[in-house]
């Protein structure tokens, strides 16, 4: 894999011929739209095929793998444009290898809410070992409230995924509440309840997993939590089952507020089998433009974490979207719009703007004037930066990474982790 940053003036063939790659699929793996356009500054993924194989009258997907030796998954990994289907057309190029070198191995997991487009959802399942539909939760009695997750399960099942229920403090008002998470900690019939449900759930609906994601915890909550970690714990693995749990994005023992006072990372991580680091959102919707996880600040959290728990039960957080603020920046006035990774290269083509690179954050930003005259700067993620991310885990020794979220498109993502990994 190559990663290629736009200059001033270059398309698709002139990339293309400049690698030696074939522009159609170097188009539709980097989604450039019809009409070619490519934005100064933006990134294409450049991937070198080995064997190519051109499909024959009668040949499936199955056939192929079956003749080459690999996996379903791993044809529709090679090939984005299939969008995790079927469909073949006789005279249609697939790339069965590539010329990548791993770094290893790896578990991915992503989080997509039900109401996921079915198109997009069949495309990233293939690159994920898990899926954890977003989110079950909790009554005020301990009852779980379900998402509406079997066309998530569905899909999972069809690709090779394997579901995670994921659980969270979601209220009947589609709120996310520390009170009711507080309940479940102190209320021994509650937990009773809840711990009984999850239990039943997992089992009826074909879940391998449990992951757990209570929030604003108060510090006075850090034992009790952990507690109940390794109380669901047990009980899962007498099931054949896992659990993993989130973790804020902390560098101390002692640091301060709600956030991270109720997440000791030595005793949630021996409470469970793996956490997620959720090393996202400095930039944020209500918080000063930067970008969403600057790679100093994600250093940071990975350095303390592994002071604390073994490496191999990490998860590294890794955001898949990127935000739109307009300028200027007024605490506690300015919301920034989240967006795509692939909607900011369309703002910055729309605006006819270079897009930038911050080496001190390791991510791409850039600034726009809207039609009203109001100037905005947009911060997101692109295969460069994806990149770095990812090799971090490598580099740490981690289990995976964690996608949040699946909602929003870019290839990047998944051609980048592909390139980098082999995905388990």
């Amino acid at each position: 894999m190559t990663i290629h940053v736009v200059r001033r003036g270059e398309s698709v063939f002139s990339v293309a011929a400049d690698y030696g790659v074939d522009p159609g699929r170097l188009a539709a793996d980097n989604t450039v739209p019809a009409d070619g356009d490519l934005a100064t500054g933006q990134t294409l993924v450049v991937r070198r095929p080995r064997q190519i194989h051109t499909v024959q009258e009668g040949d499936t997907l199955s056939t192929i793998a079956a003749y080459y030796g690999t996996t379903l998954r791993q044809l529709w990994r090679n090939n984005f444009p299939l969008g995790g289907g079927t469909f073949l057309t006789p005279g249609q190029e697939l790339v069965i290898s590539y010329d990548d070198e791993k770094l290893g191995p790896l578990v991915s997991n992503g989080y997509a809410y039900p109401f996921i487009d079915q198109r997009l959802l069949d495309a990233q399942m293939p690159y994920l070992s898990f899926l954890s539909p977003f989110t079950y939760g909790i009554t005020e009695n301990g009852e779980l409230l379900p998402p509406e997750d079997d066309r998530l399960l569905s899909a999972a099942r069809t690709h090779g995924t394997q579901p995670v229920l994921h659980l969270s403090t979601l209220t009947e008002a589609g709120s996310f509440d520390t009170q009711r998470a507080e309940t479940v900690l102190t209320d021994s019939a509650v937990q009773d309840r809840l711990v009984a449900d999850v239990l039943q759930t997992a089992q009826r609906m074909g879940y391998a997993g449990v992951d757990v994601d209570f929030e604003y915890l108060p510090g006075t909550l850090a034992g009790a939590y952990a507690d109940f970690l390794a109380r669901l714990r047990r009980l899962l693995h007498a099931q054949g089952l896992f659990l993993w749990a989130a973790l804020a994005p902390k560098t101390s023992v002692g640091q301060r507020g709600l956030l991270y006072e109720g997440h000791d990372y030595a005793a949630v991580s021996a409470a469970t089998d793996g956490v997620l680091l959720m090393t996202y959102e400095w930039g944020y919707t209500y918080g000063a433009p930067m970008a969403v996880a600057p790679l100093p600040n994600v250093r940071a959290v990975l350095d303390f974490a592994i002071t604390q728990m073994p490496r191999e039960k990490i998860f590294l957080g890794v955001p898949n979207y990127g935000y739109d603020w307009p300028l200027p920046f007024i605490q506690g006035t300015t919301r920034a719009r989240s967006i795509s990774n692939q909607e900011a290269i369309e703002l910055a083509l729309r605006y006819g703007v270079a897009i930038q690179y911050d080496e001190t954050a390791h991510a791409p930003f850039f600034h726009y004037t809207d039609g009203s005259g109001t100037v905005h700067e947009v911060w997101f993620e692109d295969a460069r930066s994806l990149a770095d991310k990812f090799s971090l885990v490598a580099e740490y020794g981690f289990q995976g990474v964690g996608i949040w979220n699946l909602m929003r498109p870019f290839s990047q993502t998944w051609l980048v982790l592909d390139s980098l990994y082999r995905i388990q």
